[in-house]
């Protein structure tokens, strides 16, 4: 079972968005790629991050990152970890979830918002992923 933001994991996320025609369909013109930050907590020391390209439905290409000062994405969403253990168990909707501060947005809001259906297929993909959480 893949790592939680390993590259296994992100492999296999990547496998499940590029075969789902939802997620193809709701993104069909959307060009824009993502670092997503997971911020430490009490069950995680260190921070996790995982870069995505995401280009008109597709995930052209993604993998964890050791240090993201080497990244320049367009869109960066981080939360801390107990939010995203929550967000993949479905208990955080993403957008409610930016509007209530429990994830941050960089980027911009307005294209983001515009995309909100995409965003929760993007969780419900991610839900699939068989996952082990660390701590």
């Amino acid at each position: 079972m893949p790592r939680f933001f390993s590259d296994e994991w992100v492999e296999e996320y990547m496998k499940l968005l590029n075969e789902s025609k939802e997620y193809e369909e709701a993104v069909k013109d959307w060009e824009g790629d993502f670092l997503f930050v997971v911020e430490p907590d009490e069950d995680l020391k260190e921070p996790l991050y995982v870069y995505l390209d995401l280009y008109h439905g597709k995930a052209r290409k993604g993998f964890a990152v050791k240090d993201p000062s080497e990244i320049s994405a367009a869109f960066e969403f981080r939360g801390k970890y107990s939010n995203w253990k929550k967000l993949i168990a479905g208990e955080i909707d993403p957008i409610k979830g930016m509007v209530t501060g429990k994830f941050k947005l960089k980027g911009s809001m307005a294209k983001v918002m515009r995309y909100a259906r995409a965003a929760k297929i993007l969780v419900e993909i991610a839900q699939k992923v068989e996952t082990e959480f660390p701590g």
